[in-house]
Formats: structure tokens, C-alpha cells, sequence
């Protein structure tokens, strides 16, 4: 009875690790996807465009969404939004999310 709650507790860390194994890499690609937007957002805040450390998840996709069917006027980034698909924005956005 010990020995199969044992290896119960085992399986279920497992499929844990596993569970969190691919979100680790969602972020990990939006990093990479990311770089050229600091560009233009800086961290500093340097500039007119908005600071996108720390910004909300699901505005970014939205907003992105909106930038990419056109919904939402703007001047380049219209024309970025869509070279992304749908799941490079979404990793992008959960980068952004876990800065501080």
C-alpha cells in the first residue's frame, strides 16, 4: 500500500514536470521573438510607445490581434502584427507577462 502511494506521488510529479516542461518553452520562443520589439518599446521608456515589461497577457494578444486584422490603426505595427501567428503572439505575450 506505502510503496503504490509511492509511486503514485511520483507519477504525478512527473506529469507535473512534464505539464510545465512546455510552457518554460513558450516563453523561452518568446523571448526570441521579442528581441526586435525592445527597439522600439525600451524598458526605459525612453520614448512615445508604451513599456511592454510586466504588460497584461491578454491585452497584448488582444491589442496585437486588433494590429493584425487591422481593427486598430497604427503606423508599423499593423505590418509587424502580421508576420506573427496566433501562438508566436500568444508566446510573446506570456514573455512580456513574466518580466518585471
Amino acid at each position: 500500500m506505502k510503496r503504490s502511494r509511492i509511486f503514485a506521488a511520483g507519477i504525478a510529479v512527473s506529469m507535473m514536470t512534464i505539464a510545465l516542461a512546455p510552457q518554460a518553452a513558450e516563453v523561452e520562443r518568446g523571448a526570441l521573438l521579442t528581441t526586435s520589439c525592445f527597439s522600439c518599446h525600451s524598458i526605459d521608456v525612453t520614448g512615445n510607445m508604451p513599456n511592454l515589461v510586466g504588460y497584461p497577457r491578454d491585452l497584448l494578444v488582444s491589442q496585437m490581434q486588433a494590429f493584425k486584422d487591422d481593427s486598430r490603426p497604427g503606423t508599423i505595427m499593423n505590418r509587424l502584427a502580421k508576420g506573427y501567428s496566433d501562438e508566436e503572439i500568444d508566446q510573446m505575450a506570456d514573455y512580456f507577462a513574466t518580466l518585471q
